[in-house]
């Protein structure tokens, strides 16, 4: 899929931004491949993929050296130049590159071994950074590294086939009764999880519900269902409208806020085709 006309001027505004930080393809001059949100590298790629730019693209394929680049021979991914490597660093970087199409890559397969060796008690990923204090609530992974942990198995050999996987499922629908915030970092399910937030970037309702979807250990449970239900709640006329949108991307046309998407749209019918697989 190519992209649409209707989308080139998205797709042009993303590409301006491309040396904002610094360096090339939205890093900073030092390779920090998460700094500049919402333009940094590993955010800009995911948006021109899912604006339809090919993955061979010469800019995606720079992209990728780039982010191949900072692969460490133990599987993680170091994305800035000093300081720890924490797990969200590497789920970031190996879902990207498994929306770029190399999930079957060697480097990717050691990634993927290494957090099945690295997985928390409860299931999920969590980062040894405590930027809160510790309490009770920090004992928990962290539920967003932990959902982006799945975005990147989705697209390997250990969907449904894994049963730490399962585990990391049951860690975030265990979240949906919780509820308040857990982790390190504090991930909870609150007002702002509950509004449509598009493009996918932070711990929201759809993403969540999307990510979960693919796994059918999620789709037998309630939790999930009622997850659901929640999002289809939120459509208009089988359109998914957008709730909230970071505002440095709200001049975009594809995630308008207050208005339909119809790539949004095209996530919210992969979800229904997904729990079909159970009918």
């Amino acid at each position: 899929m190519a992209i649409g006309a209707q989308y080139l001027p998205d797709a042009e505004a993303i590409l301006s931004h491309r040396q904002d930080n610094g360096g090339d393809l939205w890093a900073t001059a030092d390779k920090r491949l998460i700094k500049g949100a919402p333009f940094s590298t590993l955010e800009c790629v995911q948006y021109l993929l899912e604006l339809g730019m090919e993955p061979d693209d010469p800019v995606l394929q720079a992209a990728t050296e780039l982010i191949f680049s900072t692969w460490q021979p133990d599987g993680r991914f170091k994305l800035a130049p000093q300081g720890a490597i924490y797990p969200c660093h590497t789920v970031i970087a190996a879902e990207v590159l498994c929306l770029l199409g190399y999930a079957g890559d060697p480097r990717l397969q050691k990634t993927f071994c290494h957090l099945l060796d690295t997985q928390y008690k409860d299931g999920g990923w969590r980062c040894n950074k405590f930027s809160f204090g510790r309490g009770p609530e920090t004992e928990y992974a962290n539920p967003l590294p932990t959902l982006t942990a799945l975005g990147a198995f989705r697209h390997s050999h250990h969907l449904n086939q894994t049963p730490a996987l399962d585990n990391a499922v049951a860690f975030l629908l265990r979240h949906w009764t919780i509820k308040k915030p857990i982790g390190p970092c504090h991930y909870g399910i609150g007002t702002l999880f509950m509004q449509v937030e598009y493009p996918f970037r932070g711990y929201n309702l759809f993403v969540y519900v999307y990510t979960l979807s693919f796994y059918a250990r999620a789709r037998r449970d309630a939790r999930f269902l009622e997850a659901l239900a929640a999002l289809q709640a939120k459509t208009v006329n089988g359109q998914m409208m957008v709730e909230r949108v970071v505002p440095k991307l709200a001049r975009l046309g594809f995630c308008q806020k207050g208005r339909p998407s119809a790539l949004a749209t095209r996530r919210y019918q992969e979800i229904l085709a997904n729990v079909a697989l159970d009918a």
